[in-house]
């Protein structure tokens, strides 16, 4: 098996579309303390939000991908006729969605992170910028466990 065939295996696809999610969710946890407690230069919190951001698009490039050739021809018809078909009808409609926000929330507060503390507390944006982070590790937190939900609704129906 060579390496393109092993990135594009089905466990290796779900194993990176969490981890890449993780780590975002870690950067934003991060950067959310950085803004509350006023600390790190511009570069600092700039690299830890065009990091978690990149994660997250990272995450969403490969769910995307997993979601096309793996989810809808095999998960979601064991999920539909399985014992938790709600699962997918409710719980994945939410969190294709839901995700559609995480980006473009990441990228405002990447925009926020290239501003220096004085900008921020001349703009009154530090609390936003507080919330924005939290925002953004919450619902990739929230999106987790969407995930859970539907992954256990594929073990039942299997």
């Amino acid at each position: 098996m060579n390496i393109i065939s092993l990135l594009q295996s089905k466990p290796v696809l779900i194993g990176l579309h969490l981890g890449f999610a993780i780590v975002g969710i870690d950067l934003f946890f991060w950067l959310l303390g950085k803004f509350k407690d006023k600390i790190g230069s511009v570069k600092n919190r700039a690299t830890i939000a065009g990091l978690g951001t990149l994660a997250f698009i990272s995450s969403w490039v490969v769910g995307g991908y997993y979601y096309v050739v793996y989810y809808g021809s095999l998960v979601k018809p064991v999920i539909k006729e399985g014992v938790a078909p709600w699962a997918h009808n409710i719980v994945m409609e939410a969190k294709e969605h839901i995700f559609l926000f995480v980006i473009p929330m990441a990228v405002v507060v990447l925009f926020i992170s290239f501003m220096n503390d004085e900008e921020i507390e001349r703009s009154g944006i530090r609390r936003t910028a507080v919330w924005l982070s939290g925002a953004v590790a919450m619902l990739g937190l929230l999106i987790g466990a969407m995930g859970f939900i539907i992954s256990a609704a594929a073990r039942w129906g299997a």
